[in-house]
């Protein structure tokens, strides 16, 4: 296997960058996006009958927002009400959605650079290739004028190395888009369900308002 790398030449040197940095935000978007850290289940069927008789203290609305990013939502309606008793609704909307906001930011920290490498890994595996080839032909052409100098064996072999970065291309760009479609559609299932819950507590906050 070193043997192919060290005979592609110098293009395939950022393809494997690529590749190292690509299961890198693989694995750390798996760790960042578990439902327990953005939206865990029970939640906000918790929160609301923790505060069916009182709004709760700054020390549990911080161990909330602590939670997840749900409980930063949450916490973010607790704080407003806790500040502002008569916030209408749509204050306490605007307070969750904001602090929503700050939560989507980071649940899609990393997706665009995955997208960037499913992207130019293709491209890189073609550069590569192109200028093996041009290196090949180079080496084969006749020299000093004279004709049929060239080696066939040679030459196919020189080739089947040079195809080397576009198949390393690919294999880094086929893993990274599937990678990147399955968190984009998991983060934006996030964001549905955040709003539809942040909708829910707020109606449930306009209630406790004196």
């Amino acid at each position: 296997m070193f043997s192919i790398i060290v005979a592609a030449g110098w293009p395939i040197w950022p393809l494997l960058a690529c590749s190292v940095v690509a299961v890198a935000l693989v694995i750390e978007r798996f760790a960042s996006l578990k439902t327990s850290k953005v939206l865990p289940p029970k939640l906000l069927d918790e929160a609301i009958t923790v505060s069916r008789s009182a709004i709760p203290g700054p020390d549990v609305v911080t161990k909330l927002e602590r939670n997840s990013g749900l409980g930063e939502v949450l916490a973010a309606g607790f704080r407003t009400l806790n500040a502002h008793p008569g916030s209408s609704e749509e204050d306490l909307k605007m307070a969750m959605e904001s602090a929503g906001r700050l939560v989507a930011h980071r649940l899609e920290r990393y997706l665009p650079a995955l997208a960037t490498i499913a992207s130019a890994a293709p491209l890189l595996g073609l550069l590569g290739t192109v200028i093996g080839m041009i290196e090949i032909f180079g080496s084969q052409s006749p020299a000093n004028g004279a004709v049929g100098t060239g080696n066939p064996a040679q030459l196919a072999h020189g080739i089947s190395i040079a195809l080397y970065n576009t198949a390393f291309g690919l294999m880094i760009a086929i893993p990274a888009l599937i990678f990147w479609r399955y968190f984009r559609t998991r983060v934006d299932e996030y964001l549905l369900n955040l709003e539809l819950s942040g909708e829910r507590f707020a109606r449930h906050l306009k209630t406790l308002r004196p």
